[in-house]
């Protein structure tokens, strides 16, 4: 089995940086893609961020120029840095990744338990 933690989220004005981190453990062979999500209450979770085993990142419109996603792989770990918050960045942030648990085996996908992002005078 894989446990994700995140953590980093937390209350800032606007302006402001937060980091967040999502740590995976468990029997990982490789982890291909990992990804941020936001929702906010009443709307659907949105992609903000992805970075694929090579390096490859993808960041929608919004948060160009402003967010950083990067990856340990020894640590198994994502980070998105969020730089210039504003108040439309509030939401709860959760990490997705896709993984394998050997060379040739299937691809399994897993989820973060949320953590809260408030950006607020």
């Amino acid at each position: 089995q894989v446990q994700l933690v995140e953590s980093g989220g937390g209350l800032v004005q606007p302006g402001g940086s937060l980091r967040l981190s999502c740590a995976a453990s468990g029997s990982i062979y490789s982890i291909t893609s990992m990804r941020w999500y936001r929702q906010v209450p009443g709307l659907q979770r949105e992609l903000v961020a992805q970075i694929v085993l090579g390096g490859d990142a993808y960041y929608v419109d919004a948060v160009k120029g402003r967010f950083t996603i990067s990856r340990d792989n020894a640590k198994n770990t994502v980070y998105l840095q969020m730089n210039s918050l504003k108040p439309e960045d509030t939401a709860v942030y959760y990490c997705n990744l896709t993984l394998l648990f050997e060379q040739y085996g299937p691809l399994a996908a897993y989820w973060g338990q949320g953590t809260q992002v408030t950006v607020s005078p």
